[in-house]
């Protein structure tokens, strides 16, 4: 038997249910492993194919869609061919969400984590590899960020990709620059004022009564709606495009060093974000 490796694949930018925290945005990255014998080109399989395979599988599965832990008491959930409907309860406060059957990844699990994910994906993958492969094993991990960074979900209804989906998100890394220096202070009280926050577009928000804000819109692939608590959320006059969110909190930390100048870095996810000054 031989095995054959490929580190960093692709990246799942998903959101997530979590009996504590509430809607979590995540981003994994994904290391594959595969086992089996040598086919005629003296090769378990060529990586141009591990590639096109394994990362189409994926970015059709649970990519940018919401994990939700189908075994979790506090999970109540309708589904017909057209619509899923949920309300999950937890320690943050009731979360509903209503979507298109592909916008969502339905765990048989208690709860979302990236063992009860992978385990979820495995034999999606094993379907996709010649039978000289006898096995797909799979790992999820984080970005090492040595420093601050956040969670956060949101959804871009106007986008023509998966993206328009209204909660899916990422765990991203945060930088700060003030007078050309990195300013501390602030992309540690910015991480924490958007750890696990869901950051929605203004004219997306539906209704605010009791404490609570739902967000609606239709996309290309159909009626999405979302209610959750409003301590939870945060509002950009436009939409929730990385640039948007750069821009964004540029202008906010600007606020906070006035007369100096602001640089942001904000990540979408791994390696990749925008910039903006103020």
């Amino acid at each position: 038997m031989t095995r054959l490796f490929v580190e960093q694949l692709t990246v799942i930018d998903c959101a997530f249910l979590d009996a504590q925290r509430g809607l979590v945005g995540e981003s994994w990255i994904v290391d594959i492993e595969l086992d089996g014998d040598l086919d005629d080109q003296s090769m378990l399989l060529d990586f141009g194919e591990v590639k096109k395979r394994l990362k189409r599988a994926l970015d059709s599965s649970a990519d940018h869609t919401l994990v939700v832990p189908a075994r979790h008491a506090g999970l109540s959930l309708q589904r017909s061919a057209a619509r899923v409907s949920l309300e999950f309860r937890g320690a943050a406060g009731a979360i509903e969400h209503h979507a298109p059957p592909q916008a969502l990844t339905l765990l048989d699990a208690e709860q979302v984590d990236s063992a009860s994910l992978a385990a979820h994906l495995q034999p999606i993958l094993a379907r996709e590899v010649p039978p000289n492969v006898a096995a797909v094993g799979l790992t999820l991990r984080h970005e090492r960020i040595d420093g601050p960074y956040y969670h956060y979900t949101h959804g871009l209804k106007k986008h023509a990709g998966c993206c328009q989906r209204i909660a899916h998100g990422h765990r991203s890394r945060l930088q700060v620059r003030v007078g050309g220096a990195r300013d501390a202070a602030l992309e540690s009280a910015w991480a924490q004022r958007w750890r696990d926050i869901y950051l929605g577009t203004r004219e997306d928000l539906a209704g605010r009564a009791n404490g609570r804000l739902r967000f609606a819109y239709t996309a290309n692939e159909g009626a999405f709606e979302l209610e959750l608590p409003e301590a939870r959320c945060d509002l950009l006059d436009g939409d929730s495009t990385v640039e948007r969110i750069a821009e964004h909190l540029a202008a906010r930390c600007a606020a906070e060093r006035p007369g100096q100048a602001v640089e942001v870095r904000a990540y979408e996810g791994v390696m990749k974000g925008a910039v903006a000054a103020a």
